[in-house]
């Protein structure tokens, strides 16, 4: 298959690129920066707010393969802090970079699956796109924005022959702990005494996460299913409970759960 991944420097997407390409699949990944490059894997730099960029990449998988069956959405960044405290460009890169980058994308490569009459949309959301994460709203905002926007695009490709997939993780221990941008203000920390203790709860999980290879593993599973599931939420047994046990509780009680799950 011919497979296209945003974002393959490291994480998620090195991981995912390395054993698509370790089972036979021809890997295309977008890279911003220069970095360690796996053997029999074509880099292309694009950055996925470029327009530009972003359409150049795609012409490239285009005019040496003519199709693109796979296309995984990965690029990805965080933004911690108090939403308060977050600024308008803060917010503004945020969405930039987790959803409106995936829509540059998908905006060019949803007419080429659809002509074709078959392909696999894989979306890179979050435990983080099902529950609003204390310190992280702008994160969680833009992954609930992955969510619905997948959600209205598989109702209307349900007749195309073209799967559209989310895949939902917990934590896992990647370079996106290091390079989340925090919120640097005196005032934070008097206004919401609670930051601290919590941010190093959620970077504590994360750094002893599961590990990038795990989700790979999955996903070379999910590109052969003939008849993929919508949903994948791939995380630990007491992470997807607390997705699971939401209905099931009133909201006032729901929230003293998370608050308590956040050390808040």
């Amino acid at each position: 298959m011919i497979i296209l991944i945003t974002g393959i420097t490291s994480g998620f997407g090195k991981a995912m690129a390395q054993s698509l390409s370790a089972e036979g699949h021809k890997v295309y990944g977008t890279h911003r920066r220069e970095c360690e490059r796996i053997p029999g894997v074509t880099y292309i730099k694009a950055d996925a707010c470029i327009n530009e960029e972003v359409q150049a990449c795609v012409n490239q998988v285009m005019e040496t393969e003519g199709r693109i069956d796979v296309f995984i959405n990965n690029a990805g960044m965080g933004i911690g802090g108090p939403l308060e405290f977050c600024s308008i460009e803060d917010a503004e890169r945020q969405m930039d970079t987790n959803w409106t980058g995936m829509v540059r994308f998908l905006h060019r490569i949803i007419p080429i699956m659809r002509k074709q009459g078959e392909g696999k949309i894989i979306c890179l959301s979050s435990i983080g796109g099902k529950i609003g994460l204390p310190y992280q709203g702008l994160y969680s905002s833009s992954k609930y924005a992955i969510e619905g926007y997948c959600e209205a695009l598989r109702l209307e490709l349900r007749k195309t022959g073209v799967k559209v997939i989310v895949i939902e993780p917990g934590d896992f221990s990647t370079g996106f702990t290091d390079s989340r941008k925090k919120v640097v203000d005196p005032a934070v920390n008097e206004a919401y005494p609670s930051y601290a203790r919590s941010l190093a709860s959620i970077e504590k999980d994360e750094t002893t996460g599961l590990k990038p290879d795990f989700l790979a593993r999955k996903i070379v599973k999910i590109v052969k299913k003939k008849h993929p599931r919508q949903h994948y939420m791939i995380a630990t047994v007491l992470q997807k409970m607390g997705v699971w046990i939401r209905p099931f509780l009133p909201p006032c009680a729901y929230s003293w759960v998370i608050s308590k799950f956040y050390n808040m």
